[in-house]
């Protein structure tokens, strides 16, 4: 009797287990970014949760090349002649010196306004909309996939949902706000530095690190005003919403692509922060395209993975610049796998080289046979190639670029050649020094053991603290004192005031005191001196 009562029971547990499991939450995902290589990451994340058995809608203006089952897709689609205007300013901007990250971003400050108000229009279409105004939709969290788009905090407001932002980033200093993250210039390096183990910031690093805030702080505060403009746009004839200052205090947790404890650089995070660097990449690789499984499994001498992103086109290039680029891998005993979206209109035809506009990026680098990988320096490619171990020559083109660029050299995982001045001779000594060299596969091999040692994978991470805001209504005991002070308390300007105010005051009284003391003791001595 006693058995079959614990079986009984057991089987309770268990049956409950299986009902409550099987429960999806809804999620709403907001990924309206014009990078592609944003979108990648953010539907990633959004896929995780999909296969976890969760309903997934996402709002998206690029068609998602990740995507599921469970995940239902609103895409608001550029028009032709928007497609046709970013494709310029990414042909323009390959074609400029933007090695230096704060200039870039002030080049690219001319094209702000149009990938705003396109996220803006997005969130104002009517199937878009619907989301909210439907009251038979319920959302029990909603991600922003950010692309310095606070403004779209507003919708999470609208649907009465805790919100995750999803930034394919580090932390920085756009972001940390969000959920007080600290920045400290002091000893976390920028963007375009990196600290040897063991050593501190020099003085020209914490020079640069300071320079580089100053910038970002005005650049968030163009920003700002930006979202507060599209706020008022989108949801002001709600008088129910907060105010703008106060709609950036609700946020739950930042999802950032990194993983400070290999990548660097080490820096206090509150707990809000957490990062999910890699959740692009498989756990298990999938089956490549047949032509491209036989390309690189006849591939004797090895292959390299040639892609210069999602935004940067072949026809973007100068056509010179493509011409040296095929002399030299057309003469290479190794394979090329190279990404060419017009395939009528080739660099050349080489037995050597395959042309493909579309790559499967992370199941290609998984291959055995990829023996160098030549990108853009983009986060999401190095993160992949770091994951498996791959060399880079990186030919960074502009925003942070550059930046990672540098980082992968400094690191010696490989090395950089401007995209804008090459020349046959140097991209050929570089693809060869990797090739033959072989410091650059074992350090890279040895990060690889390193990034992917973690207490939980970037996709178990994900389902984990998404599923854990759900679990407590937005987790708002995680959230930092210091959303809600403003600049003087945040920095005790007002406690070091208040010192100065006692200094000072007990300056002045021993002051007095002195002088009293003094007139006292000159007027007794005048008195004797009479006397």
């Amino acid at each position: 009797m006693v058995n079959k009562s614990g079986q009984i029971l057991v089987l309770a547990i268990a049956l409950a287990a299986f009902i409550g499991g099987t429960q999806g939450a809804n999620i709403l995902g907001l990924f309206p970014s014009l990078s592609p290589s944003h979108v990648i990451i953010q539907m990633s994340a959004a896929k995780v949760l999909a296969e976890k058995g969760h309903n997934v809608t996402v709002v998206t203006v690029l068609k998602p090349v990740v995507t599921h089952k469970n995940i239902k897709v609103i895409q608001v689609p550029l028009t032709k002649e928007e497609s046709q205007q970013m494709s310029d300013t990414i042909g323009a901007m390959s074609k400029s010196d933007n090695s230096n990250m704060i200039l870039s971003l002030i080049r690219m400050s001319g094209q702000m306004d149009f990938m705003y108000n396109k996220m803006a229009e997005a969130l104002k279409n009517d199937r878009v909309r619907d989301l909210y105004l439907n009251r038979d939709n319920k959302f029990d969290l909603v991600l922003s996939g950010y692309f310095m788009n606070d403004f779209q905090l507003g919708f999470a407001k609208k649907v009465k949902a805790p919100v995750i932002v999803v930034a394919s980033m580090p932390p920085n200093q756009l972001l940390n706000p969000l959920i007080g993250n600290p920045l400290e210039v002091a000893y976390v390096p920028s963007i375009n530095d990196s600290v040897e183990k063991g050593k501190a910031l020099t003085f020209r690093q914490r020079l640069t690190g300071y320079v580089s805030s100053v910038f970002f702080e005005i650049f968030s505060c163009l920003s700002e005003r930006r979202n507060r403009n599209l706020y008022k746009d989108i949801f002001g004839d709600d008088p129910t919403l907060p105010e703008y200052s106060e709609l950036l205090k609700n946020t739950s947790l930042v999802f950032f692509a990194s993983h400070a404890a290999s990548e660097g650089p080490i820096r206090p995070n509150v707990p809000a922060a957490i990062e999910i660097g890699g959740i692009q990449v498989k756990d298990t690789p999938d089956p490549l395209p047949q032509n491209m499984a036989e390309f690189l499994g006849n591939a004797t001498d090895g292959a390299i993975l040639l892609s210069l992103g999602s935004n940067v086109q072949g026809s973007h290039l100068k056509p010179e610049t493509v011409v040296k680029m095929f002399n030299v891998l057309s003469k290479l005993k190794q394979r090329v796998i190279w990404k060419w979206e017009d395939l009528e209109k080739t660099p050349g035809k080489s037995d050597n080289i395959l042309y493909s506009k579309w790559l499967p990026q992370d199941d290609i680098l998984a291959h055995p046979k990829i023996k160098l990988f030549i990108n853009h320096a983009g986060k999401g490619g190095i993160t992949e190639s770091q994951y498996h171990g791959k060399p880079m020559l990186s030919l960074p083109v502009f925003a942070d670029q550059p930046a990672n660029a540098d980082a992968m050299v400094k690191k010696g995982f490989g090395l950089k050649v401007s995209l804008l001045t090459l020349e046959e001779q140097p991209f050929r000594e570089a693809i060869l020094e990797i090739l033959s060299n072989p410091q650059y596969a074992q350090k890279v091999a040895s990060f690889s053991s390193l990034y992917r040692d973690r207490p939980m994978t970037a996709r178990e991470s994900v389902v984990y603290w998404a599923e854990y805001v759900i679990r407590h209504h937005g987790a708002q005991h995680l959230q930092s004192p210091l959303v809600h002070m403003n600049f003087i308390a945040a920095k005790n300007i007002d406690i070091y005031v208040l010192f100065a105010a006692i200094l000072v005051t007990l300056i002045l009284l021993i002051k007095a005191l002195v002088q009293f003391i003094y007139r006292k003791c000159t007027s007794k001595q005048e008195k004797e001196k009479k006397q």
